[in-house]
Parts: C-alpha cells; sequence; structure tokens
C-alpha cells in the first residue's frame, strides 16, 4: 500500500491535488488521442454492425448531399459517405504516423547513442549527415522522397521518417555526451564492461527520457506531412480513405458553397494534431526536471 501511494505521486500528481493547466491539457489530448486511436482500432468492426457505410463505396450515393441523417457529414462529389471516410481516415493517418516516427526512432537512437559514446571521426561523420539532412524542410524532402518510393503505406512512413531521424540523433547524442562522463559509467568500464554493455546497461534508460515527448509531437507534425502528400496526390493509394486526398478532391467544390467536403476532413486532421501536441507538451513537465521545479 505504502509503495502504492508512492508511486502516484510520482507518476500522476494530477490524482492527488488539483492539476495543473498543462496537466489538464495533457488530459484533454490524451482524450483526444485515444478518441482517434479507438476509431482507427474498431472501424471495421463498426463497418461489419452496419454502423459506418463502405469507404470506398460511391454509386449507391447520391453527390453532394448536405449533412443529414442518412449521410451524417454528406457526401463528396463522387458520392463517397464523408462520415465513412473521415474515421477511415483516422486509421490510415495512425497506420503511416505509428510507422513513420519508430523507424525514425529505431534509427535516430541508436546512432546518437554511438555517436556521443565513441565521438571521434564517427561523430564527426555522424553530425555532418544528420546536420545535413536537418536543415531541409521536412515536407519537402518527404515530396522528393515520395516521388521515388512512390505510394503506399509502407512508403510514405518511409518518405516521412528520414525527415525525423536527426531530431532524435541530436537528443541522445547530446544526453550521451553528458551522461558518459559520470562515476556510474566509469565505474562500469573499470570493471570491464564493453561498449554494447554500456549503451544497453547503463546509458539507454539514462538518455531517452525526452525521446516519448519528441514521439508525440513528431506523429503529430507527420499527419501534417501526411496530409500534404495526399494533398499532392503522393501519399496513399487513392482507393485508401486518406484526409489529404479527400481535401484535394474537395477544392473545386469549396467556392459553389459546398463546405462539408472540406470542413470535416479537415477537423479531424485538425483535432488530432491539437491532441497529440498537447499530449507531448504535458510529458514534457514530467521528462524535464526544471519544468517541473519550477512547477
Amino acid at each position: 500500500m505504502t509503495a502504492a501511494k508512492g508511486f502516484l505521486p510520482r507518476f500522476l500528481p494530477f490524482i492527488n491535488k488539483k492539476p495543473t493547466l498543462s496537466q489538464q491539457l495533457m488530459l484533454v489530448g490524451l482524450s483526444i488521442t485515444l478518441m482517434f486511436v479507438f476509431l482507427a482500432v474498431f472501424s471495421p468492426l463498426l463497418q461489419a454492425l452496419g454502423l459506418l457505410q463502405d469507404p470506398t463505396e460511391f454509386l449507391d450515393n447520391p453527390i453532394h448531399t448536405p449533412p443529414s441523417l442518412k449521410h451524417w457529414f454528406g457526401t463528396s462529389r463522387l458520392g463517397y459517405d464523408i462520415f465513412s471516410r473521415t474515421v477511415f481516415g483516422a486509421q490510415a493517418a495512425l497506420q503511416v504516423v505509428l510507422i513513420a516516427t519508430a523507424l525514425s526512432m529505431l534509427v535516430g537512437v541508436p546512432l546518437g547513442m554511438l555517436s556521443g559514446y565513441i565521438g571521434g571521426r564517427l561523430d564527426k561523420v555522424l553530425l555532418f549527415i544528420m546536420d545535413s539532412i536537418y536543415t531541409l524542410p521536412g515536407l519537402l524532402l518527404s515530396v522528393t522522397l515520395a516521388f521515388v518510393v512512390g505510394r503506399g503505406i509502407l512508403n510514405a512512413a518511409l518518405a516521412i521518417s528520414i525527415a525525423y531521424v536527426p531530431q532524435y540523433y541530436r537528443v541522445v547524442r547530446n544526453h550521451t555526451v553528458s551522461v558518459k562522463t559520470e562515476v556510474f559509467i566509469e565505474a562500469a568500464q573499470a570493471i570491464g564492461a564493453n561498449t554494447w554493455q554500456v549503451l544497453s546497461r547503463y546509458l539507454f534508460l539514462n538518455v531517452i527520457q525526452s525521446v516519448p515527448v519528441l514521439f508525440t509531437l513528431n506523429a503529430a507534425d507527420a499527419i501534417l506531412v501526411l496530409g500534404g502528400l495526399g494533398f499532392l496526390g503522393l501519399g496513399l493509394p487513392e482507393e485508401v480513405p486518406e484526409w489529404g486526398h479527400d481535401l484535394k478532391q474537395a477544392l473545386a467544390a469549396l467556392p459553389t458553397g459546398i463546405w462539408w467536403t472540406t470542413l470535416f476532413p479537415g477537423l479531424a486532421m485538425t483535432t488530432m494534431v491539437v491532441g497529440l501536441s498537447l499530449l507531448g507538451e504535458g510529458l514534457n513537465e514530467f521528462v524535464n526536471p526544471r519544468l517541473r521545479q519550477r512547477k
């Protein structure tokens, strides 16, 4: 019981006292994120139960129908049910974003640890490469790579992930450089621990505190990049529901007063980005000791 009481104030301090504004916003961001995760996971089940239409079906629906009880978000110029495509768009977005951020983290974190711990020529070469990538605009780099790898969920994730590798590398490398001079690292080296043992047992858990925060913030940015690729026709295949592609298709009808085809996909994208951003900013308070001391 004592352990439980000591555990909660450390990791969930807003349970035992009045939450701060940043903690309240983090809870809002967590709720929004979990809502989209629920929609992404259970959208096929909702379709099987008849609560959602097939997002690729358009022949049985009238075109440009405003929101109604039958079509909650209306229909597009091709007859697609916008509510169904908006819900299934969360599934495609989460798939691409999770793969992209996971790939960039799996590449950037080990390289940052090796570069910061070993140093020397390896550190200089990796710093030059990562700084060169970091100077390029993320969207421009993703568009260029999307031309090369083509369309698809995995291809879009690969095109997006390259831009985030330098961020993980720089954060982990800087932490590694500061931690490797600590006494416990010198003690591990003195007892004969090799490089792999030092990196995996002693350094890893001490240099990844900011990685979850960076993961959520990059996920929010990756949604916007995916929307930009879809708007340019470089993201996912046309048969896959995706918010950026739907916005491109709806842009021509917007001047004629057909607002629902652009409002709901754009609102879904914006809400998901805001939720992930609030979650990341809230997590930053828990992993950053300086922010906790100021609070």
